[in-house]
């Protein structure tokens, strides 16, 4: 086991990273940029340093200064978490190169997941049924038009690198794509630092379902079920859920165990995330694999009891996985709620400013992951995610009844967040049948899905 690892994030996945260090009795650094310096990670932490000004190209994202964080603090390993540095293979490589381990999959298996396109081709080939999409990288607009037409409109604009729904943009004509092409390659750069971009047939109504899987160094793996995140914004989820309301029982068992021979067969390692798109008939589809923890992991630790933070930190040690598929037993159901600071009401607005005061709920079955606290000034320059709701039930609509009741006992007051459109998700006909698509939001706006909600 490491004796001290460098945590490479900010926010609640800090904090949770932290603590699955202490679990392990492993010594830790929270790297912190100027923005962050009363940050609670930064306060809990055993040492912390700061690694540059609130800029995260020149903190979070700079590699030679997380690296010497990391060198003149005297760490064996970094974890990196999610966003951020977490799926970069050159980061990965030159952490190897200075003889430290990144927590995560090595250099070699980020390099071979590291498109979007090419992963879909790799696991294609090892089992997996993927949408049709382009063949290959757009070279140009020419090309993407002539792929468009091959593969028949509506067609999604995806960039090969990066995630969190940056780049993306759904075309329903030939007029629209030239325009949609220069906006995407466009965040895609500003984002990933890679403008590549590739098609896929865009499904109608379609479910956005994953399955978690981890795999040790010695080929060992297994899946620990999957969650349903069909609840989005602007392609970026809000809630998740497990298990999914879209499968039967044994289509979810199907899925998750065609994913993990998958990943085994096309050489993962460490813990991973396969995203599917199931359609209307209950097919579904591969897109993407995520090579980090995802931000709703609690949703699986919640059902299953497995710590999946100290699991990875396990792998990257060289552990070999300690429990077996058979020892994966799923119970009840357990539902995520992304707090971000936003306003739901202005098509979800970030904001920033002062928490003067943060309440959390309780009672059984109910976690709170988050970095607030009553006097925390919330920055302007990161992601919006200021912590995360997960309730536990022994079924759906117990874990339902259990998150109004948490999401009404939350109290934050100073910004504005989107707590109201969770409550009023859990007033939404679709969303409590289990019957919620990718587009329940994005349909009809969240000031109009805010408003209905109100009158019902």
């Amino acid at each position: 086991m490491f004796s001290k690892v460098l945590i490479a994030n900010r926010g609640e996945i800090a904090l949770r990273i932290l603590r699955a260090c202490r679990t392990l009795g492993v010594s830790s650094v929270v790297v912190y940029s100027e923005a962050d310096r009363e940050s609670l990670p930064v306060q809990l932490a055993d040492e912390a340093i700061c690694i540059g000004p609130a800029d995260a190209k020149r903190s979070y994202l700079s590699a030679p200064a997380v690296i010497s964080a990391a060198l003149v603090t005297g760490c064996d390993a970094i974890h990196p978490g999610y966003g951020f540095l977490s799926e970069d293979e050159g980061f990965a490589e030159v952490v190897r190169a200075h003889d430290l381990t990144f927590i995560g999959p090595p250099p070699a298996v980020l390099e071979r997941f590291a498109s979007k396109e090419g992963s879909r081709r790799l696991l294609g080939m090892h089992g997996l049924p993927t949408i049709p999409g382009s063949d290959g990288m757009l070279r140009d607009d020419a090309h993407a038009l002539e792929e468009a037409e091959r593969i028949g409109f509506p067609i999604l604009i995806k960039p090969s690198a990066g995630g969190g729904g940056k780049g993306m943009r759904m075309v329903r004509s030939p007029r629209e794509l030239e325009a949609a092409l220069q906006i995407c390659r466009s965040e895609a750069r500003a984002a990933f630092g890679d403008d590549s971009l590739y098609l896929e047939r865009w499904l109608e109504d379609n479910r956005h379902v994953e399955v978690q899987v981890a795999v040790d160094r010695f080929g060992h793996g297994v899946h620990l079920g999957e969650r349903d995140c069909s609840v989005q914004r602007r392609h970026q989820k809000i809630v998740e859920e497990a298990p999914t309301p879209a499968l039967s029982a044994a289509a979810r068992t199907e899925l998750a165990e065609r994913a993990i021979r998958a990943v085994v067969a096309a050489g993962y390692e460490n813990v991973g995330t396969l995203e599917f798109l199931v359609d209307r008939e209950g097919n579904f589809y591969f897109i993407e694999i995520n090579c980090r923890i995802q931000v709703e992991h609690p949703v699986t630790e919640m059902l299953t009891g497995i710590d999946l933070v100290g699991t990875q930190i396990r792998i990257a040690a060289g552990e070999p996985l300690a429990f077996s598929q058979a020892d994966v037993v799923p119970r009840g159901h357990a539902i995520e709620f992304r707090i971000n600071a936003e306003d739901a009401e202005h098509e979800f607005r970030p904001q920033a400013g002062m928490i003067e005061r943060f309440v959390t709920p309780g009672g059984p079955g109910v976690r709170i992951d988050s970095h607030l606290y009553a006097g925390y000034e919330v920055p302007p320059y990161y992601d919006s995610l200021i912590g995360k709701l997960i309730v536990w039930a022994p079924d759906r609509p117990s874990a339902i009844a259990r998150a109004r009741v948490a999401l009404d006992e939350m109290l934050i007051d100073g910004v504005t967040t989107n707590v109201p459109i969770h409550q009023a998700l859990l007033a939404n006909e679709a969303f409590l049948e289990g019957r919620m698509t990718t587009s329940l939001l994005d349909r009809v706006g969240s000031a109009a899905f805010l408003a209905a909600a109100s009158r019902a």
